[in-house]
């Protein structure tokens, strides 16, 4: 079910974030993310001079090179369209990213290294995004796999996403029935 009906409006900014997971042949995983900012009417820009409707403000690129254990292999950072000429300029410092792990904590460790002047705001925004793209291309695949595979995989460690939001409390409904094991409700 969608949103409710709004009162009349005029649209104004649109932000799309884009998020894709794919195998690679060589066993790593790419996971991308595209950002773009567009309005819906011209302003002129200091930098830029006129910007139409339709181009865009922001238009970056991020794509993460990680291994099954969601550790980081390679790092790429592309910024098209950006408010300002210097801000491509940071692209190369979200190579520090490489070597860190997708995990609770993960974000804490990106705004160390790429916080403030150090990044791109935007750029780092979109690594939520694509940190859960990663979990959501890795895990079900590697399930899969498994299970076509007959290897059944009963959980012997804690599911690192129990508790992370309503669905997966792990009193709830859901654990007691995919995570005995886990089920912490009366």
């Amino acid at each position: 079910m969608p949103l409710s009906p709004s009162v009349p409006r005029a649209p104004v900014h649109v932000r799309h974030v884009v998020c894709s997971g794919f195998h690679r042949e060589d066993g790593l995983w790419d996971i991308e993310g595209h950002l773009t900012d567009v309005k819906s009417y011209d302003f002129e820009s200091r930098y830029r001079g006129t910007v139409a409707s339709g181009v865009p403000v922001h238009e970056m690129w991020l794509r993460l090179t990680v291994d099954d254990d969601l550790v980081i292999r390679a790092v790429e950072a592309v910024t098209d369209h950006s408010p300002f000429p210097v801000c491509p300029a940071i692209t190369g410092n979200f190579a520090r990213l490489k070597g860190l792990n997708i995990r609770p904590g993960f974000y804490v460790k990106v705004k160390e290294l790429l916080g403030g002047i150090e990044g791109c705001t935007h750029l780092v925004e979109m690594l939520g995004p694509i940190a859960t793209t990663a979990y959501q291309t890795i895990y079900p695949y590697r399930d899969k796999l498994s299970r076509a595979r007959g290897e059944p995989r009963p959980a012997t460690r804690r599911p690192p996403f129990l508790d992370t939001c309503h669905g997966w409390s792990s009193s709830g409904e859901v654990v007691k029935q995919l995570f005995p094991s886990f089920y912490t409700g009366a």
